[in-house]
């Protein structure tokens, strides 16, 4: 497939994946290599053979939405993010939760990947928050809709070249060089639990006090899913909670319930009792069910 393949299917398929092209054109050539895999596969000559398939057979585009997601990661990306929260928010949140009564900060990785974003919250917890407030701890739920990916997290091993965003520091005390891989150390595994999720599904059980959903929604999905999953978080954030974005995305106009506080995070406004769960979430129903 050629790059101008790739683009011309793009642009046709995206939009009725309720996917956005803008998001995924410094990344299409991950996706289109799996496409063109896929077309292979299924002995087709060309991608326009694999648009007539998808024209003819619904099921397929399940498929091609699956082929969709985007697997780039690594630990601490965006490093000034990660400051202003070890500096900032983890401790207000840490400070909070005790002046209510509560024991713990929890957090929710949405599109986790294989854990270097949940990983990477771990440690900077442990490192700048527990030694202040020990009685304080911090439970991560980490969730992504791609099974390999969960897979790599439950191992928890990486490449060295995952790490490079971090601290000196952060790399001496989160991992094990074991076999050429970074292993996480089992204490700070400890603090997260991984779930297979769909982010434009009724969300996990709340309130958090974080949520983290970068790099996934606002950039890869349609201005009304968008709109879909920014009131789901809002439904599972505790009042005065945090929503960190991408440094690149911001949610949609009009979506109620947040105030910028900065260029990637969000403060949840109003009451809990404001948040009510939905009933039900989801993708608009014209191709694709799940991400």
């Amino acid at each position: 497939m050629t790059d101008a393949d790739c683009i011309a299917f793009l642009q046709w398929a995206l939009p009725q994946l309720h996917l956005r092209w803008p998001g995924f054109q410094r990344v299409r050539r991950q996706v289109c290599r799996r496409i063109d895999g896929r077309r292979a596969a299924l002995g087709l000559a060309d991608v326009a053979a694999y648009r007539s398939l998808l024209e003819a057979r619904s099921d397929e585009w399940r498929v091609l939405d699956e082929l969709c997601r985007v697997t780039i990661s690594r630990f601490a990306r965006d490093r000034a993010v990660w400051a202003e929260l070890a500096a900032d928010v983890l401790p207000r949140l840490a400070r909070e939760a005790r002046r209510a009564g509560r024991t713990s900060v929890r957090a929710w990785s949405a599109g986790c990947g294989a854990g270097e974003e949940p990983f990477t919250l771990a440690i900077a917890w442990e490192l700048a928050v527990a030694p202040h407030w020990p009685d304080v701890a911090l439970d991560v739920l980490a969730t992504d809709i791609d099974d390999v990916q969960l897979g790599r997290a439950a191992i928890a091993r990486f490449p060295a070249g995952t790490l490079r965003e971090l601290t000196d520091e952060s790399r001496r005390a989160g991992f094990e060089h074991v076999g050429g891989e970074e292993h996480v150390r089992d204490r700070f595994r400890a603090h997260v639990r991984f779930e297979r999720h769909d982010v434009r599904t009724v969300p996990p059980d709340g309130p958090f006090d974080l949520v983290l959903c970068r790099n996934l929604a606002f950039t890869y999905f349609d201005e009304p899913v968008q709109h879909q999953v920014a009131a789901s978080l809002r439904t599972v954030l505790r009042a005065g909670g945090v929503l960190v974005v991408g440094v690149h995305e911001r949610i949609p106009d009009g979506v109620a319930g947040f105030s910028a506080s900065s260029r990637c995070l969000y403060i949840a406004t109003g009451t809990d009792d404001s948040a009510r769960p939905l009933q039900s979430l989801g993708p608009p129903t014209t191709r694709s069910t799940s991400w």
